[in-house]
Parts: C-alpha cells; structure tokens; sequence
C-alpha cells in the first residue's frame, strides 16, 4: 500500500528540523567559542595599545632627565672638580653650572658623588641649597652599597628605585658615570620623586589593568601597590616577591615571562603577550621594553574584569542570528530537496549507469529551470559519449598501428646513423699516424686521443724523412660529426702545405695551410654562420743536427726535464680565424732528458673539482714536474687518470688530446 506524498513530505520536514535543531549544538557552542575569541582579541589589543602608550608616556620626560644627567656628568667643569674638590674656585663654578641643568630637571633636583673623597652632594626644592656634602658614603654601610655597586658595573648608567635614608627621600635615580678618561671619579644625576611618578603612570588606569615597570633583572620598579617595589633592584638580590616572576606560580609561566622579556628586548618593535596567573586570577600580560632606560613597561589584564568589549548586545545579537538561521536552513533545506536534491538524484543514477557502459538511459523529466536544462544536456552529452566511445576505439586501434610502424622505422634509421657513425669512427681512426710514429718513436712517445663523441675534431699528424720528422696536433673548431669533417679539411690542407713547402719549418707550412683553408672555404654560404677555424702545434725535429724547430696556432709547446716546465708559445690567432695570423718559428737545442708536450685546451678547460672551474696551467705544469721523468707508458696512465679524478662527475666538455715525445739521439 502506498504513503501519501503528504506523509511523505511532513516526515521530511520535521526530519529536516530535527537536523537543525542538533546542528545549532555545535552552532551555540561554537557561537560562545567565537565570543570568547573575540574578547580574547580585542584584549590583547587593548594590552598592546595600553602598554605602547605607556611606554611613551614614560620614555619622553626619563629620557630628557637621562640626557641632562649625561650632559652634567660628562661637564668639563664636573670632572674638574671632583678632581680637585678643595678648590674653591672650582666648586664655585661648578654649583652655578649645576643649578642651570636644576631648572631643567622635571623635578628640580640633582645629586654628585665623589668616588675619590666619598662625598654625596644634593641640592633640590625640597632643601635649602647647599655647596657643601650632604653625607659622606661609607662602603660598609648597606645603604650605601648602591653607589658602590654603580661603579663597579660595566653600563655607563643605570636607573632604579631607591630610598635616600640620609635625604629622607624615596626616588627613581638616574645614576651616570663621571669618567676621567678611562677612570671611574662619581656619579651625577637626578631623582624623581616616586609619588608624582605613580601619580603620572602608574595609578591613571582602567579597571582590571595593572600597569607596572620591570628593570633587566625583572624587579619592580613602579606599580600601583607601594609595597611590591623593589627598591635599590640593582644593588640588592629582589627577593620577597619583590620580581614579577616571583608572584608567578612555579612552573612554566616564569620560564614563558623569560622568554617573553628576551623577545621584547631583541626586537623593541613588538610587544609579546602571554597568559600568566597573577593574584590568583588568569591575566593577560603585555611587555614592551625601553632601552635607554633599560626598562620593560608591563600592563597586566584582567579579562574578566576589564571592560574590553560589552557582551550584552553581542549575546542577543548571537541569539537573533541563531533564530533566523534556524528559520532559513528548514526552508532552505525542503526546496533544495523539491528541486535540486531529487532531480540531481536520478541524474546520478544514470550518470553511474553510462560509467557502467549502458547508455540506454532513463531520464527524469526535463522541466523549465536549471535542472530541466541539465537533463536535456545530460542526455546530449550521453549520446555524444557512445559516438565518440565508438569512434575512439577505431582511430586508437589505427594510431597504434601507425605509432608501432613510426617505432620501426625510427629504431631503423638510430641503427643507421650509429652504424654509420661507428664506420666515421674507423675512417678518422684510419688517417692518424699511429703505426709510423710507433716505427719511428718506439716508446719514446705516447697520445692520449679522447673524442668526446665516437668521432671528433681533434688529430694528430707524423711525417718523417731520415732522421728528421714534424709531429703535431690539430684541434678544429666543434665536436662529433661536425668537428670530424673539419678534420678531413685540415689534414688535407696540412697535408698538401708540407708536400709543397717541406716540412723544416713549422711557420710555413701554417701559413700556407692557413691560406689553403681560406681559399677552400672563400665560396661557402655557411662561413658566417658556422666555426672553421683551427687551432695547431708543430714541432720539426732533426736528430742530426740536435735542434728542435716549433710554431703553433693558439697551442704551446711544453718541455720538462722534471725540474722545471718551460712553454714556447704559439701564435695568438688559429688558421682560418677572420684575420689572418702571424706564426714564427722557434728554435731550441734537443735536450735527451726532457719530455715534450703538444695539448689541445680542452684538457686544460676541462671542467672539475669543488667548484666546477677548469684544471688550468697551474695544475698542468704540476702535473708535468711531477710525472716528466718517468717512463711515457707511466706518464700517460698518470695524465689519464689526473684527469678523471679531477673532472669527478662532470662531462667531458670537449674532445681532448695530448701527445708527448722524448727525442733518442743514438
């Protein structure tokens, strides 16, 4: 038997109110969490702005007091007299100066101390004037133990509350140094008088506030009660509750206070908060601190007692709001259920039934608004998904098979051009003078040929008549494929220079390769865009007549005998470089002991160690002083293996060649 609609409906509705009604639980309590964080917030607030104005209510007149009390202390007509204090003369002038800086102290009042004669002078409003001392300071009397104290700190001032039993006055003193080059003469300064002081900053306060002033060590300085001053803090150990931290309960608070006083003094531009419990009430405490006074001006609030906000509006504002949100979530919720909630979940029923792959659908009548508009585009949408599932199988099916022939033939031309690459290899292989030179030289030399691809830029050359030969190695410009052509270019070019011009001097056989290279490649389009040039070194060796004959094209030639490294430098411009060059030769004697080297840079501008620069010269030369002495085979593990070490995990950056030769005149 079926329910009316109606039942159905009322049952809805009030399941619907029941929901809102427990969901306004967490609502109320999360209302009265909200009320309690705004409190908290313009609390703290409150603490920050009471406790910054504090503290420029307190640093403006201190601060003129202190400066005044530093400008007499450090008076040339002061220090004078305390070091003299039977002249007359002196006294004279220094009581009218001092009477000046007396009509400019807030409180008219001044004092000076001899640390020399232990004489304390005072003048104030309070007392006839007088030039003569009031008292004379005794180290062993504990009242007087402040003054003492005062100079032996390392501070050139300090500031702090204390009873003068002698004067019969309790002020806030500014005590400064008086200093006769590094020596230490007395005191000068000021007091202000405690009463007027609380009067001016301390008892003018709201209720639940309690403001307060703390000296480094946390003693207090000012505060509305009288009783918990610490009077003389800086002479005396603060005990008896006399610190802020010894009202506190024992435990984290007093290590949270510390912590708090560090960061005010680290950063005078904030003023941390903290919550402590204080007379036995949770109170909110704000610090700021004062470094020319050396002072923490600290408010205490009382949440619960300061006026910070009023909570009755706020209460019933809160309990209107929950009304009208109780009003508008049921109504809200049954014409979200008719029109949206209801369609949308027969939306999602056939939504699951085409993720399924059944795209026989039935769908919920299309009506006039949003809804209506969805479902006609749902089944829009449904008919597009089974065309295009359609005809997506079919393109994946034929791209796959293009992409698995692309595969293919790819792998086949990689197999080609490595092949390819891999004969290029054999072929520049083929064109150095191994075999001739290993004929000629024996185990008198070694090459070490380091293509940075299977093929490169670099090579080396031999040519021989009798007992004299020209050795050498080229370096063109460019790596891999491209730098391995160039090389056909330049052997030819060298080639052809020496078959013309013989092989007796070096300088000329360059020059006129030079030139072979520029008419070459005078026509082609690329000269501009491409690199052509060539660096080379040539070393013309006669056994016969003992001398060696060498020119070079940006390469050098080096030769130790394993004391000493000594290089001939080649030309400054490479062959086909965009101006020509000028390449002479230099003559040296053959020396049997020595080992000579022909290296392309890119040994040297290899890049390694810590800090990714080039191995360098410096390093080169090291290497030859040290190895030039063994035999070739050893030098040129020990060359190899220098530079691995050094490039670490760098790549090689170019292709590298060094050949090295010893000349056996026998």
């Amino acid at each position: 038997m079926l329910k009316h609609p109606l039942g159905l409906r009322a049952k809805s509705t009030l399941a619907l109110a029941l929901a809102c009604l427990v969901a306004l639980v967490p609502a109320g309590i999360l209302g009265w969490q909200l009320l309690e964080g705004v409190r908290q917030y313009f609390g703290e607030a409150f603490a920050e702005n009471f406790t910054r104005l504090n503290r420029e209510r307190i640093l403006a007149p201190v601060s003129r007091d202190l400066a005044l009390s530093m400008r007499l202390a450090d008076s040339e007509l002061s220090r004078r007299w305390l070091l003299d204090e039977g002249d007359a003369d002196k006294r004279t002038l220094f009581f009218l100066e001092a009477e000046g800086y007396r009509r400019d102290f807030r409180d008219a009042s001044y004092f000076l101390a001899s640390a020399l004669s232990g004489h304390y002078y005072f003048n104030g409003t309070d007392q006839p004037f007088s030039d003569r001392p009031r008292y004379t300071l005794d180290r062993d009397r504990p009242s007087d133990a402040w003054f003492f104290n005062t100079l032996e700190q390392m501070a050139t001032y300090n500031i702090n509350v204390n009873p003068d039993l002698e004067l019969g006055t309790t002020r806030v003193w500014l005590n400064v140094l008086v200093l006769d080059g590094e020596r230490r003469i007395g005191l000068a300064g000021t007091g202000l008088d405690l009463g007027g002081f609380l009067e001016d900053f301390i008892q003018t306060r709201p209720v639940g506030v309690t403001p307060m002033i703390l000296d480094l060590g946390g003693a207090i300085q000012a505060h509305p009660d009288p009783t918990l001053i610490s009077f003389a803090s800086t002479t005396t150990d603060a005990v008896n509750g006399y610190t802020l931290a010894q009202r506190l309960p024992d435990g984290p608070q007093r290590a949270e206070l510390v912590r708090a006083m560090q960061q005010a003094r680290e950063r005078i531009d904030i003023v941390p908060l903290l919550s402590v419990t204080l007379d036995g009430r949770e109170q909110l405490l704000a610090l700021a601190y004062i470094p020319e006074l050396q002072w923490y001006v600290v408010t205490a609030v009382d949440l619960a007692a300061a006026a910070v906000i009023r909570e009755a509006w706020l209460r019933a504002g809160l309990l209107v709001v929950a009304l009208v949100l109780l009003i508008l979530l049921i109504g809200f919720g049954l014409a979200v259920d008719r029109i949206v909630l209801r369609p949308l979940r027969e939306l999602q029923q056939s939504a699951t039934a085409m993720s399924q792959g059944r795209y026989d659908l039935q769908l919920p009548r299309a009506g006039k608004d949003e809804i209506g508009d969805l479902t006609r585009a749902f089944g829009r949408m449904a008919e597009q998904v089974k065309s295009h599932t359609d005809e997506l199988e079919v393109r994946v099916e034929e791209r796959t098979a293009k992409l698995r022939q692309a595969n293919q033939e790819m792998a086949k031309a990689q197999r080609q051009i490595q092949a390819s690459i891999d004969y290029a290899s054999l072929i520049q292989r083929a064109i150095l003078p191994d075999t001739r030179m290993a004929d000629m030289l024996g185990s008198h030399h070694f090459v070490l040929w380091r293509p940075r691809d299977v093929v490169g830029g670099d090579f080396y050359l031999f040519h021989n008549d009798d007992e004299r030969y020209l050795i050498g190695v080229v370096d063109c410009a460019g790596h891999g494929v491209p730098g391995a052509l160039m090389t056909m270019l330049a052997r030819a070019a060298l080639d052809q220079a020496i078959n013309t011009f013989g092989m007796a001097s070096p300088a000329v056989v360059l020059r006129h390769a030079d030139g072979i290279v520029r008419e070459m490649l005078k026509d082609a389009e690329t000269t501009q865009a491409i690199a052509t040039h060539m660096d080379a070194g040539l070393v013309f060796v006669d056994r016969g007549r003992g001398i060696l004959r060498y020119s070079g094209a940006r390469i050098s030639l080096y030769h130790s005998d394993g004391h000493e490294v000594e290089i001939v430098k080649g030309g400054r411009r490479a062959l086909g470089d965009r101006r020509v060059g000028r390449y002479e030769d230099t003559e040296l004697r053959l020396d049997p002991a020595a080992t000579y080297y022909l290296v392309t840079d890119s040994y040297l501008e290899q890049s390694g160690g810590d800090l990714g620069f080039g191995l360098g010269q410096t390093r080169f030369k090291a290497l030859l002083m040290a190895h030039a002495r063994r035999p070739m085979a050893e030098q040129a593990a020990a060359l190899d293996q220098a530079l691995d070490d050094y490039r670490g995990k760098h790549d090689q950056r170019d292709d590298v060649t060094v050949l090295a030769f010893r000349v056996d005149q026998s």
